[in-house]
This record gives structure tokens, sequence and C-alpha cells, in this order.
């Protein structure tokens, strides 16, 4: 399961969707995700095929997978309404994550590669120079997601990568709020080089400590800024 569905990469290794239906997937998902399409909308097949140019059958596919993903919901005689991304989910998948992301952490620790270091220290040294010089929020979201994309990855758990990532994705438009905050892309830039000094160290319990408080440090912050929906 995790092989077909983590990541929703159509490039994955075995990967059964059809590669027009992950993408008609991840562009319903993200355009769900950062609002275009709102709770209470409903999203017709034959609208959206127009728009996007495709059959109805991946648009069909891709509205299965986010029903499954709860992102939407089949009413009988009514179509497909656009659940979305409520407070309460993105509260719940901050709690998840202080509970899990520090063993995400921890098994990355014991089992990253030198490759993954290398890159981690690349997104680091782009991070530092995109805050450093006050760049955009878009590019530092960016390169938070590819710092811990490539956590996640190192801890070699297939199920740790799948609900990490889909979780990430899932709260990018209220990360985007916290990160525009004053001084929050500074001390994640700072957070961030921590994790990477206890991952290049090998020291799991530090890694899950720092990675634990990080989180959390991310979730006060949050809790202090308006409208992050």
């Amino acid at each position: 399961m995790f092989n077909t569905l983590y990541n929703n990469d159509e490039d994955e290794p075995g990967n059964t969707w059809n590669p027009l239906g992950v993408r008609i997937f991840n562009q319903l998902q993200d355009d769900i995700i950062n609002g275009k399409y709102q709770p209470g909308d409903f999203l017709a097949e034959t609208k959206l095929s127009r728009e996007l140019g495709v059959s109805r059958t991946p648009i069909r596919e891709a509205l299965k997978q986010l029903e499954q993903e709860g992102l939407v919901r089949s009413i009988p005689g009514k179509g497909v309404m656009v659940e979305g991304i409520s407070k309460k989910d993105i509260d719940d998948i901050y709690t998840i994550r202080i509970m899990i992301e520090g063993l995400a952490a921890k098994w990355a620790a014991e089992n990253i590669t030198q490759e993954e270091l290398d890159k981690l220290k690349e997104v680091l040294d782009l991070e530092e120079f995109y805050t450093l010089k006050g760049g955009s929020t878009e590019n530092l979201l960016k390169l938070d997601t590819k710092f811990h994309d490539i956590l996640y990855r190192a801890s070699k758990s297939k199920p740790l990568i799948y609900i990490l990532s889909t979780f990430h994705h899932y709260i990018q438009r209220a990360r985007n709020v916290s990160l525009s905050s004053p001084g929050r892309a500074m001390k994640t830039l700072e957070e961030h080089k921590a994790i990477f000094q206890a991952l290049s160290d090998k020291n799991p319990e530090l890694a899950e400590k720092l990675t634990t408080e990080h989180i959390k440090n991310a979730v006060n912050n949050l809790q202090n800024t308006d409208n992050y929906l």
C-alpha cells in the first residue's frame, strides 16, 4: 500500500496509478489545500474535464482518491462536495506530528546516508541564504518541505514517510502563515541546523528531542497567529 501511495509520486516504484490520474489528483488536491475550492463547493466531473482538458475517467479516479483522503465527500443525488482542511484537522495533525515526528528523526539518525546528509546541507545553505536576505515565504516554505521530506525518507520507514509527508503537505497554508510571522523563519533555521547536527553526529536521542521541540515551537507560534486557514 505504501509503495503505491506515499507522496503521490507517479515515478515511485510500484505505483500502479495511471500517471494522468496522478497529475489530476495532485492538481485538485493542491487546489483544495490552497483554498481555490472552498468547503461546501461542488466539483462537477464535466466542468473539471473541460477546465483541465482531460476525459472524465482520470477526473473520476482522482475524485475517488480525494474522497479516501477525506478532502471531498460524495453526496448521492448531488455530487462531490469539498470538505477541505478544517482548523481541527490542522490542530490534530500537529498533535500527531508531535507524537511521531521525533521517532522519524530518531530513525533517520540511525539510518541516514551521506548522500542524504549532503542534500540536507544544501537545503540548509539555501534556507540560510533566503532567511538572511529576507527571501519570500514561498521559497522558504519549499525549502522547509524539502528539509522534512529528506528527514522522513532517511527514517527508511514507509509508513512514517507516507503519513508525515501527507500531513506536512495538508497543512502548508498554516505553515505559510506561521513562517510569515516575525522572527519565525530565523528560529526555524536555527532549529533545522540543530537537527541536522544531531543527524550528522548519529545521535538518535538528541535528534528525536530536537525535532519534537521543533514541532512544539511551530504549534506555539501558530497558536499566536490568527487566520491560518
